[in-house]
């Protein structure tokens, strides 16, 4: 990051180094700090956060990126939408002076989870406690977020909403020195959600709403619809893939990150500063780099740390330490033709790219393939397959490019780099006719973790739902005794009869018409760590259901352990993988249990496939 920035607003140059200065500072004291005390307070100008007796306006952003650089751009606050690393988050926020909204992350029924089972929301509810009882001392706390977008559709469901309040009320009992938030998706044609808050959730005090396409228009809809609570945009960046322009073949099209900078400085004015009675601030998504839907829909810089035009814009909306140095200004891509490209057919592509610093501009030409899926979130998608030798010609501005020889649908990306840290982006969908031909197999690298620690991304989606499948739900973060890190991987089937599963799949959601999967080539062991609840539950594991079927795009292998039974403390489990062929594994790993006689639960842990020593 570069240190020289130009002054808007109440902060400065001098101001920055302080920042930094204070940052060192707090670092070494982050154990011995005063445990911070945030209230909600109803002036005459209405709605207000106090920190510590000061007012605080929340200019967030949630995300990993550095939290140094978030706060020298004028934020002063991060958000999490779990407990699972929260402490760590805590205390790199206390290091750097900006604050947390830890969220806790309640189930969602669209998930398996339910709200009529007692014991399942007694459970939950009596872990979010743990989590309160651990953190509430930490001064980088700002306040407890209670579920993210858990409410479903059309999301008027009481048990619900019920459940939301008794977590609020037991985080006011536990700690009454932090606010209580819910996090909702949107608003909603009806503004049910808000009318089922206001009604049912009396220990919530401020309504978080994450919005996209309709952050211009939030707060008059929040008001319109019965919101008297004072709300937080909790997620804003550009429309969402659900909410924009598609190709003729379904390809939604992205904002260029010259229109998303004016976009996150309109949404803040419009949905933050233009309600300050009811606002109380707001969190940009995403402070880093994640791939959903395109490899840079939402990321407000690249994969190489490049920051894009928005963080600038960000920094106006907070009246912070703006980039002297800023981003290139880009158009979109063009192309030569429009519609359908023939295999191997050559098209030139241009972009117009400027630099108002006069800095020179590296322009690179990459083509990805188009993601299979565009709902994904959470740990996001894997990184995309690219064509290196699909630039014929880069003239800059200008390029020719050779499409694949094989149908489908690809992207192409025109990314400009100033030298300063600073970049652009902007890309187009392309289409070729014909037939879809396989791509190259991504090669894993070894451990190639599925489940667990050093999990990276989610190169295996648990989206294969079998069976029974209302009778299942899967908790990805439970913290009961975990065996290697923080949290594990707790699995309920609750019914006596019938049998269900899941399958971890690549693509998510595909039984073998999509090409995806890996190639774990090397691999001699698929190994992981399972216990019951109880001791004797009956699960079967495997790897590769899709091999030996009929399916388009199947597994090269499968095997199975059949029936094992789970004993109360883990245990470490193998599947033998030598002398397969591993070159094409899409369903990565799943359980079936069939019915016995009872509900069971199990919990697994370390889903990763090794190379052992064979000498």
């Amino acid at each position: 990051m570069r240190s020289t920035f130009r002054s808007e607003g109440r902060r400065s140059a001098v101001g920055l180094i302080r920042t930094f200065a204070t940052a060192v500072c707090v670092s070494a004291t982050v154990a011995i700090a005063e445990p911070s005390v945030v209230r909600l307070v109803k002036t005459d100008r209405g709605w207000q956060l106090a920190r510590n007796g000061r007012p605080y306006l929340v200019k967030g952003a949630g995300g990993g990126h550095s939290f140094a650089e978030l706060a020298a751009l004028g934020g002063n606050s991060t958000r999490t939408w779990g407990t699972d690393d929260a402490r760590e988050c805590l205390d790199k926020a206390q290091a750097a002076g900006i604050t947390v909204t830890v969220g806790y992350w309640m189930g969602h029924t669209a998930h398996g989870f339910r709200y009529d089972d007692a014991g399942a929301v007694a459970a939950q509810l009596e872990k979010a406690r743990e989590a309160v009882v651990s953190l509430k001392d930490h001064p980088a706390l700002l306040m407890w977020a209670v579920g993210n977008e858990m409410e479903g559709h059309p999301g008027d469901d009481p048990a619900v909403w019920r459940a939301v309040n008794d977590v609020a009320r037991m985080c006011k009992e536990e700690d009454p020195n932090h606010p209580t938030m819910t996090v909702i998706a949107e608003v909603g044609p009806d503004a049910v959600k808000i009318k089922c808050i206001h009604e049912y959730c009396s220990d919530v005090d401020i309504v978080g709403i994450n919005t996209y396409g309709g952050v211009l228009s939030i707060g008059d809809r929040y008001r319109k619809g019965g919101g008297t609570k004072p709300y937080i945009i909790t997620e804003f960046g550009p429309p969402g893939q659900w909410e924009c322009g598609k190709t003729k073949w379904g390809a939604p099209l992205e904002m260029n990150s010259t229109d998303k900078a004016e976009w996150y400085l309109r949404g803040y004015r419009r949905g933050v500063e233009a309600h300050p009675d009811l606002c109380l601030g707001s969190y940009a998504f995403v402070w880093g780099h994640k791939i959903e839907a395109t490899p840079t829909w939402y990321g407000l810089f690249l994969a190489d740390g490049s920051r894009l035009a928005p963080v600038s814009s960000l920094a106006r909306a907070w009246e912070g330490n703006v980039p002297e140095n800023r981003c290139p200004i880009t158009s979109n891509v063009t192309v030569s033709k429009d519609g359908e490209l023939e295999p191997a057919e050559v098209i030139e592509a241009s972009v117009k790219v400027s630099d108002l610093d006069g800095d020179k501009l590296e322009i690179e030409w990459v083509l990805y393939v188009e993601a299979s899926t565009y709902a994904v979130g959470g740990h996001g998608l894997q990184e995309l397959p690219t064509f290196p030798d699909a630039v014929v010609e880069s003239k800059g501005q200008t390029a020719r490019i050779r499409m694949p020889k094989g149908g489908g649908n690809y992207r192409l990306y025109a990314f400009a780099r100033d030298g300063h840290g600073n970049a652009s982006q902007a890309n187009i969908p392309l289409r070729v006719a014909g037939e879809v031909l396989p791509l190259p197999i991504p090669k894993g690298k070894l451990p190639f973790v599925v489940y667990g620690k050093d999990q990276k991304g989610q190169p295996y989606a648990p989206s294969g739902y079998m069976g029974n499948t209302g009778a299942i739900n899967m908790d990805a973060s439970c913290s009961t005794k975990p065996f290697s890190d923080k949290t594990c991987l707790k699995v309920e089937y609750r019914a006596n009869d019938n049998w269900g599963g899941v399958v971890w799949q690549s693509p998510p959601n595909d039984w073998g018409e999509k090409p995806g999967g890996f190639d774990l080539t090397g691999a001699t062991t698929l190994e992981f760590r399972a216990r019951g609840e109880k001791g004797g539950e009956r699960v079967t594991f495997g790897m590769g259901i899709l091999a030996g079927g009929d399916s388009k795009h199947p597994d090269t292998a499968k095997f199975e352990l059949k029936d094992i039974v789970l004993a109360t403390e883990w245990r470490k489990y193998r599947i033998p993988l030598d002398w397969r062929d591993l070159s094409r594994i899409k369903s990565g790993f799943y359980w079936t249990v069939a019915g016995q006689g009872r509900s069971i639960t199990f919990y697994l842990d370390d889903i990763r496939y090794v190379r052992e020593n064979t000498d």
